[in-house]
C-alpha cells in the first residue's frame, strides 16, 4: 500500500449493537477493495477483523481492530469494534481513533440500545456520523419501520440519502435521493434504471426532508431554500456534506453486508460524505511544559497511543494516530507522559492481527511500533523539540470483581505478572490485593469480560486462572467498654516467663486503634510497654466472634505486674493477648459490613425498579438527581449484597443503566445475617482442623 497523505484518508470507527454486522461489513469492504479472495464468515472464524481464539470461540468481537484499504484513490482505516457492554473500554479507543463514525444498524430490529450508546458517544465526543441499516436481506427486514424509529429516537437530522427497493422481499436496487436516480444491482455492480412508480411519492417526500436537512447546514442555503422552495442538486450534496460535519446531519443508507449487496455504494458515500483526517476536529492537546492550551506545529511529529497489544511473540505492540509529521524508522519518539525518549523501530501498518512493514505513517494515518518501552495506551509520542499532551483517554471505571488464583499450585507469580501484561492492553481491568482478605482481585466491566481476560492469560501466556466470588473483608468491633486481667505464667527449666496486665478496651469514634500507656509508679517497667502494644495488634488480626480483624478500639493499660528475673517480651505479648479476648469477649462485640455509595444513572421509566431492587439489596435510596440522559439515582449498599449488581443492571434496564460505586463506611450486620456469617466461620474453622 502506498502512502496516503491526510487529504486521501478516512479513518471511519464502525459502532452499533452487538450482531448488527459489523464485522460482516468490514469483511465486505475488504473483500470489494481486493484485499481478501472471499468473504470470511463471523461463524466459522474466518474473519480479518475476529481474530482472537476468543472471538472466534464466541463468535463476537471483544477487541477493536483496524482494517485500511484502498477504494477510488482514497485510503480508508475501518475500525471494527465490538458490540457487547463488557467491551466497551475498546469502543472508547476506537472513538478516539476515529475521525467520523459509521454507526450500524439491523434492518429488522431497528435502532436498539447499542445504537443510542452509539449515538450519545458521537455527540460527547463531536464527531461526524452516518448510519447504515444493514441486513436488507433477511426475513422481515423493514427500511421504513427502522427508519421511523431512528427519527423517532434522534429527531429529523437524521434523513436517508436512499430508498431501498424491495422486490417479493428481496433487496434489489435502490433510488439515490441526493440524484433522484435509482439503480438495481445485477451482480456486477449497479444499472441505472426508472423510479418505481410505487415509491416515487415516497421517493419525493424524503427528498424534501433531505433538502430541509441540507439547507439547515448553511445560512445561505437557508435563505434560497425559503425564497425559491428548493435547492439544486450540487447544492443540496454540499449542505450534506456541510451537516455531517458539523454533526448537525446524520445521512442514513442501506446494504446488506452478508451478500456483499450494495456495499460498494456505502463505500463511494463514505468518500463523499465523511471528512478527510486533514479536515477533521483536531484533537485537544496542551503544552507539555506549561500545560496551556496548544495548536500542533505542523511538520513536528505528534501521535496518540490509542490501544495497546500483548503479543507474546512480538511483544507490546503500540496502535497510534499520527496527528501531526511523520511516524518513520529514524525517528526516536518523545513520550511526554513519560518524560522519556523511546528508542526508534519498525514501523507497521495494521490490518487485523497482520503486521505490514512500512517505510513511515503520515499525518493523518494510523500506524503501529512495537517494543515501547515507557509507552501505554493514552500517552502521546511527539518530537521532543515540541512537547505536547493530548487529552486523555476516558475509560469506563470496573464495576465487578472477582477473586482470581492459579488452578495450580506455584504459578500465582505468573497469574500476576500476565495479567498486568493483559492491564497495558486493556485499561478497563484493575488488578489489586485486599490485604483483610488476602483475595487478589480482577476487576472489569462485566462477567464477560473477566472470563475473557482469563482466557486471553491462558492463550497468551500459558497460565490457567481460576476464578471465585471474593471473600466479603468483614470486620468486627465493639460497643461497649470492658475490663481483663490477662496474666501468662509459665516455667520449664531454669527460664520462666511471667507477665500481667490488666487493660481496658473501649470503642474508638475514629480510627482502628489506639494504645494508651496509663502505668505509673512502674509496675509494668517501660522496656515491655512496646510487647504489650505488639501483642494487641496481633491478636486484633482476629476478632472474637468470626476471626475477623478487629477494628475500631482503644486499649488502656493501667495496671500490671513483673517479676524481676522471668519477665520478657514474649510473656507480655501473651498476656496483652488473653486480657483481649476475654475483654473483648464482654464488650458488646459486632460483626461489621463495607457500605459502598452507588450513583446508578438510568432511563426515568426504570426508576421504580431501581429503587425496589435496592431495598431487596438492603440498600438505603438517599437521593435523586434529574440528568439529561436520564435519572441518577443515589444509593448506599453493603458490598456483600452487590457482586453481581452489574450484570443484574444490565438484565433490569436492557443494558442503559450504569453505575459508579465509592466506598463509604462500616456498619454493623444486622444479627440474623451476622449469626449465619458466625455459625459458618466455626464450620470452616473446624474443617480446616
Amino acid at each position: 500500500m502506498k502512502s496516503y497523505t491526510a487529504k486521501e484518508i478516512r479513518n471511519i470507527g464502525l459502532f452499533g449493537h452487538g450482531g448488527e454486522g459489523k464485522t460482516t461489513l468490514t469483511e465486505a469492504m475488504l473483500y470489494n477493495a481486493g484485499l481478501l479472495d472471499r468473504m470470511g464468515r463471523v461463524e466459522d472464524g474466518t474473519t480479518t477483523t475476529d481474530y482472537d481464539p476468543e472471538e472466534v470461540k464466541r463468535t463476537v468481537s471483544i477487541s477493536m481492530a483496524v482494517a485500511p484499504y484502498e477504494w477510488k484513490n482514497t485510503k480508508i482505516n475501518i475500525i471494527d469494534t465490538p458490540g457487547g457492554f463488557d467491551f466497551y473500554g475498546e469502543v472508547v479507543e476506537a472513538m478516539a481513533l476515529a475521525d467520523s463514525s459509521l454507526i450500524v444498524v439491523g434492518a429488522v430490529s431497528g435502532p436498539v440500545v447499542g445504537t443510542e450508546k452509539a449515538m450519545a458517544m458521537c455527540k460527547k465526543t463531536d464527531k461526524p456520523r452516518m448510519i447504515v441499516i444493514n441486513q436488507m436481506d433477511r426475513e422481515n427486514a423493514n427500511f421504513d419501520k427502522a427508519m421511523d424509529a431512528l427519527i423517532e429516537k434522534f429527531g429529523p437530522s437524521v434523513v436517508p440519502i436512499q430508498l431501498p427497493i424491495m422486490e417479493g422481499g428481496a433487496f434489489k436496487g435502490y433510488v439515490d435521493l441526493t440524484t433522484m436516480t435509482a439503480n438495481m444491482f445485477d451482480g456486477k455492480g449497479v444499472k441505472e434504471v426508472a423510479i418505481p412508480s410505487a415509491l416515487k411519492a415516497r421517493a419525493e417526500e424524503l427528498r424534501e426532508a433531505l433538502t430541509e436537512a441540507a439547507a439547515e447546514s448553511d445560512e445561505e442555503l437557508m435563505v434560497k431554500y425559503f425564497d425559491e422552495g428548493a435547492l439544486s442538486q450540487d447544492e443540496i450534496i454540499a449542505g450534506l456534506c456541510a451537516g455531517v460535519r458539523e454533526g448537525i446531519v446524520t445521512p442514513v443508507c442501506c446494504c446488506a453486508a452478508q451478500p456483499n449487496v450494495g456495499v460498494t455504494t456505502l463505500m463511494d458515500n463514505l468518500i463523499h460524505y465523511m471528512p478527510t483526517a486533514d479536515t477533521a476536529k483536531p484533537r485537544a492537546s496542551v503544552n507539555a511544559k506549561t500545560g496551556e492550551p496548544c495548536d500542533l506545529i505542523q511538520g513536528k511529529f505528534a501521535a496518540q497511543i490509542m490501544k495497546t497489544v500483548a503479543d507474546p511473540f512480538v511483544g507490546k505492540i503500540s496502535l497510534m494516530r499520527v496527528y501531526s509529521g511523520t511516524l518513520s524508522t529514524s525517528v526516536a519518539p518523545y513520550n511526554s507522559n513519560a518524560e522519556k525518549s523511546e528508542k526508534p523501530g519498525t514501523v507497521y501498518m495494521m490490518r487485523g492481527k497482520n503486521l505490514i512493514t512500512v517505510d513511515k505513517v503520515e499525518a493523518g494515518d494510523i500506524g503501529a511500533m512495537a517494543k515501547l518501552q515507557f509507552t501505554n495506551t493514552g500517552d502521546t509520542l511527539c518530537d521532543s523539540s515540541a512537547p505536547v499532551v493530548f487529552a486523555e483517554l476516558e475509560f469506563p471505571k470496573p464495576c465487578i470483581f472477582q477473586a482470581v488464583t492459579a488452578k495450580k499450585q506455584g504459578e500465582e507469580d505468573k497469574i500476576i505478572s500476565g495479567l498486568n501484561r493483559l492491564k497495558e492492553e486493556d485499561p478497563t481491568i484493575t488488578l489489586e490485593k485486599n490485604a483483610e482478605t488476602g483475595d487478589v482481585l480482577l476487576c472489569g466491566l462485566g462477567k464477560a469480560h473477566i472470563e475473557v481476560t482469563c482466557a486471553k492469560l491462558k492463550n497468551k501466556f500459558k497460565v490457567e486462572a481460576q476464578l471465585n466470588d471474593p471473600k466479603v473483608p468483614y470486620r468486627e468491633t465493639i460497643r461497649s467498654m470492658a475490663e481483663a486481667e490477662g496474666k501468662h505464667k509459665k516455667q520449664s527449666g531454669g527460664a520462666g516467663q511471667f507477665g500481667v496486665v490488666q487493660m481496658r478496651f473501649e470503642p474508638l469514634a475514629e480510627g482502628d486503634f489506639e494504645f494508651v500507656n496509663a502505668i505509673v509508679g512502674g509496675v509494668v517497667p517501660k522496656e515491655f510497654i512496646p510487647a504489650v502494644e505488639k501483642g494487641l495488634k496481633e491478636a486484633m488480626q482476629r476478632g472474637v466472634l468470626a476471626g475477623y480483624p478487629m477494628k475500631g478500639v482503644k486499649a488502656t493499660l493501667y495496671d500490671g505486674k513483673y517479676h524481676p528475673v522471668d519477665s520478657k517480651e514474649v510473656a507480655f505479648k501473651s498476656a496483652a493477648r488473653l486480657s483481649y479476648k476475654a475483654a473483648c469477649a464482654k464488650a458488646s462485640p459486632v460483626l461489621t459490613e463495607p457500605i459502598y455509595r452507588y450513583d446508578v444513572l438510568v432511563p426515568d421509566e426504570y426508576m421504580g425498579d431501581i429503587m425496589g431492587d435496592m431495598n431487596r439489596r438492603r440498600g438505603r435510596v438517599i437521593g435523586t438527581n434529574p440528568t439529561s440522559e436520564g435519572t441518577e439515582v443515589i444509593a448506599e449498599a453493603p458490598l456483600s449484597e452487590m457482586f453481581n449488581y452489574a450484570t443484574d443492571l444490565r438484565s433490569m434496564t436492557q443494558a442503559r443503566g450504569s453505575f459508579k460505586m465509592e466506598f463509604v463506611r462500616y456498619e454493623d450486620v444486622p444479627a440474623n445475617i451476622a449469626q449465619k456469617i458466625i455459625e459458618q466461620a466455626k464450620k470452616d474453622e473446624e474443617d480446616d482442623e
